[in-house]
C-alpha cells in the first residue's frame, strides 16, 4: 500500500509543477500588465492631488472695498480676514464694488481661484505677498501697514489669482474652509 501512495504522489508531482508554473506566469503577466498606466487617467488623478509648496500668484490687485458691499463676498466668508472666490458671477459683483468703472478682468475659474485678504479690525493697507500650500490647504501671507484707524466706511483688500489645481481648502484663522470645485459660492 505504501508503494501505491508513493506512485500517486509521483504521478501528481508533474501536474503540481505545471500548476505552479502557470500560477507564476499568470502572476508575472498581471504584475507587468497592471503596471502599465494610462496617461489620461494619471492626468485626472494628478488633478486632484493636494499641492505642497508655493502657489504662483498670476495676477494681483489692492485697494479699498466698501463695508456696505460685504454682502457681495461669498456668504460664509464675510466675517473672515481671508477667503476665496471661485466663480465669475461673485467675482464680477465684488469687482464692481472694488474698482467701479473698471473692466472686470477675465479669469478662467475652471483653472483658477481668486484669494482675498482684507482688514478685520483697523484700516490698514494690505497686500498678499505669497500663498503657501501644504497638503492642499492654502495659507495666504499678507503684509499690512499698522495704524489705529478704525474701520468705518471702507477696508483695504488685496485679491490674487492662483491656479486652482491641488488647492482643496484655504486656511481662515484657526479653521480650513473647503473650496467647492463646482464653481459655486
Amino acid at each position: 500500500m505504501r508503494n501505491s501512495k508513493n506512485s500517486e504522489i509521483i504521478k501528481k508531482e508533474p501536474e503540481m509543477k505545471k500548476t505552479s508554473l502557470l500560477l507564476t506566469v499568470f502572476t508575472i503577466v498581471m504584475l507587468f500588465g497592471c503596471s502599465h498606466s494610462d496617461t489620461s487617467t494619471m492626468k485626472i488623478a494628478n488633478h486632484s492631488q493636494p499641492l505642497d509648496g508655493e502657489a504662483e500668484i498670476l495676477q494681483s490687485w489692492q485697494g479699498d472695498y466698501p463695508v456696505v458691499k460685504f454682502k457681495l463676498l461669498p456668504e460664509k466668508q464675510r466675517e473672515q480676514g481671508v477667503g476665496f472666490i471661485n466663480n465669475a458671477k461673485t467675482f464680477g459683483a465684488v469687482w464692481k464694488a472694488f474698482k467701479p468703472g473698471e473692466d472686470i478682468p477675465e479669469i478662467d475659474f475652471k483653472a483658477n481661484l481668486v484669494l482675498f485678504a482684507r482688514n478685520t479690525q483697523f484700516y490698514n493697507h494690505i497686500s498678499i505677498g505669497k500663498v503657501n500650500v501644504k497638503n492642499g490647504v492654502a495659507e495666504v501671507l499678507a503684509m499690512e501697514t499698522m495704524s489705529a484707524m478704525p474701520i468705518e466706511e471702507k477696508v483695504a483688500i488685496s485679491l490674487v489669482v492662483v491656479a486652482r489645481e491641488g488647492i482643496i481648502a484655504i486656511q481662515a484663522g484657526d479653521k480650513n474652509v473647503l473650496i467647492n470645485n463646482n464653481n459655486s459660492h
